[in-house]
């Protein structure tokens, strides 16, 4: 895909998180938004992965530690075609596949549950260390919130990631900033990222995660490095696309009401005709 239709496809998944999170009257916005051009590229350009063959032993593993961005998951999972769109209304309700939170004992083509922060990442490495005692060639991707990195058993998995020399992990850090109870730096500071990661033998690289030409050389470099796990800490907007709640930390875990959603969508659509 090129970056505007990559670009596009993005704009589309906000819609659907905004819908989403409106029907279901709670969720969480800010974090899903944040990381939406991430989940795009990997289900779109990056992971071998194919909505009508999810059982595939050879296909790429996704785990979303930070699980409670679970709109953001599930709407790019509609649009690369694993349920209708229009299940997404659905979210949270009583019965539904689309709980708050993943659940691979409802939803085809969820790699793990979780939900639970720091425990996500615990997964991906057990995935990742099976691929190698198997000899597969499938990879391992995990998304973290960086609040996330504030739990200590994210630091218990990096340390045994790098020991064993996991090259088919990537881990990615949604670092936009904001943390439920406010910045990051002020509830307790996991700065610097990337020296931490680095003290644990993984390589690491920056990037601006809304920028696709940066988001596709650093999965690329991923790919090539050998020997050690990536990091890559993705500089995000948190509720990146809607003006009211960018670099809010308000928005980190709220619903729009009927006039923020009509705001919302407006200007979704707008940066949507524009491209």
């Amino acid at each position: 895909m090129t970056n505007q239709e990559l670009q596009k496809t993005a704009n589309e998944v906000r819609k659907s998180i905004i819908t989403a999170l409106h029907a279901a009257g709670a969720g969480h916005p800010g974090g899903s938004l944040s990381s939406t051009d991430i989940f795009t590229y990997l289900y779109f350009e990056e992971m071998n992965v194919d909505p009508k063959n999810v059982a595939d032993p050879d296909r790429d593993r996704f785990v979303l530690s930070k699980g409670h961005c679970a709109p953001g998951l599930y709407s790019v999972m509609a649009e690369k075609g694993y349920f209708p769109k229009e299940e997404l209304t659905t979210l949270r309700k009583l019965g539904s596949r689309l709980q708050g939170h993943p659940s691979m004992q409802y939803l085809p083509g969820l790699d793990m549950s979780s939900g639970s922060l720091g425990q996500g990442i615990s997964a991906a490495c057990g995935m990742a260390l099976s691929a190698k005692l198997d000899k597969k060639d499938f990879r391992v991707y995990t998304l973290l919130g960086d609040g996330e990195l504030q739990e200590g058993q994210v630091w218990e998995a990096a340390m045994f990631a790098g020991f064993r020399k996991l090259d088919n992990l990537v881990v990615i850090v949604d670092n936009n900033g904001l943390q439920i109870d406010g910045p990051v730096d002020k509830v307790c500071s996991p700065y610097p990222i990337d020296k931490k990661f680095e003290a644990f033998n993984f390589h690491v690289i920056n990037i601006d995660g809304h920028n696709f030409d940066e988001i596709k050389a650093a999965f690329e470099e991923a790919k090539n490095t050998k020997g050690m796990p990536t990091a890559i800490i993705a500089h995000t907007v948190k509720g990146k696309g809607v003006s009211f709640m960018e670099n809010q930390a308000g928005w980190h875990g709220k619903a729009p009401n009927d006039d923020e959603y009509k705001q919302a969508m407006e200007e979704l659509e707008r940066i949507g005709a524009a491209l």
